[in-house]
């Protein structure tokens, strides 16, 4: 497995362990249906959030959350309207971004709430 890749799986589990610190109830990570994968699916009360975790050991030019592209978003769509579905969830659905920037030995991580729509 490539370095990115292993800090992509130690992004996820950051991400998990700060939902829960934050009073969310983990339901499913990686999450898969057809083509798509979601990352998270927490749930606080009756909020059930679809997160994309995004994690850089660098801090580039573009915000990491930009890097998401509509492609992805289409396909983050379908996937929790399926799990929805399949779980006849009578839920509010929210799509967050959580970022992780690790510099040296510290992470920053920050929570987008809310950081993309769906029509």
């Amino acid at each position: 497995m490539g370095k990115h890749n292993e800090f992509g799986k130690e992004g996820e589990k950051i991400a998990t362990d700060f939902l829960i610190k934050k009073g969310y109830s983990i339901k499913y990570k990686n999450y898969r249906y057809l083509k798509a994968e979601i990352d998270i699916i927490a749930q606080k009360e009756e909020i059930l959030a679809i997160v994309e975790v995004r994690a850089r050991s660098n801090d580039q030019i573009i915000p990491i959350a930009e890097t998401i592209t509509p492609k992805k978003i289409k396909l983050l769509v379908m996937a929790a309207d399926y799990y929805v579905t399949e779980n006849n969830l009578d839920v509010e659905v929210r799509f967050d971004v959580i970022t992780i920037l690790k510099n040296k030995k510290i992470f920053k991580i920050e929570h987008l709430e809310s950081a993309f729509y769906h029509f």
